[in-house]
């Protein structure tokens, strides 16, 4: 009598249950089948920052996290990127504002290299060079602010929102502004 193949490969698979990294409280976020360790470590997973959190405030953020380590049937896992969900910034960028962006690639203290994505959007309509501006003052003190923290410590800023406070201080004297964000941070191990 003939087998199903499929079946039998899915018996043999075991369940990992997969950790979020050390910056959000080794919280279980979920469980992943696999064949064996090596089967899992580099499998991407996307979750979104209030389930490890349980703040509403940040059901706009997602988070995807790299599985980087497995111990008998606990996978670890460690940040790759936080995204603002796109939803979140078209309510934000609305008729009559403007909007100033900037892609900044830094090495934090600790050696690792981070894209750092800010925003900053306007009460009003801004002149080119204000926007200009700043750009160039976002640009100027993320890049100071990556180079003098190590990464868990800027991970902790951006979820906490102190880092989008302090951008929105440093561009206050140029134009109006009525919200600093962080759009997307990106670090690569």
């Amino acid at each position: 009598m003939a087998t199903q193949k499929g079946i039998e490969n899915w018996k043999i698979k075991k369940w990992f249950t997969v950790y979020a990294p050390k910056v959000f409280g080794d919280v279980a976020i979920g469980e992943m089948p696999g064949k064996d360790e090596k089967a899992v470590i580099g499998r991407n997973i996307t979750v979104s920052l209030d389930s490890l959190t349980h703040n509403p405030q940040n059901a706009n953020v997602n988070l995807v996290l790299k599985v980087s380590g497995v111990e008998g049937d606990k996978a670890t896992t460690k940040l790759m990127s936080m995204e603002l969900l796109f939803s979140f910034i078209r309510t934000l960028v609305r008729r009559y504002k403007s909007v100033s962006m900037a892609v900044i690639r830094a090495r934090t203290k600790d050696g690792i290299d981070v894209a750092v994505k800010p925003m900053a959007i306007t009460i009003q309509r801004s002149t080119a060079s204000r926007l200009d501006g700043m750009r160039a003052e976002m640009v100027e003190f993320v890049r100071g602010y990556v180079e003098e923290n190590d990464a868990d410590s800027i991970v902790k800023a951006v979820m906490e929102g102190a880092l989008q406070q302090e951008i929105h201080a440093k561009l206050e004297h140029i134009a109006p502004i009525s919200k600093a964000e962080i759009r997307k941070l990106e670090l690569e191990w």
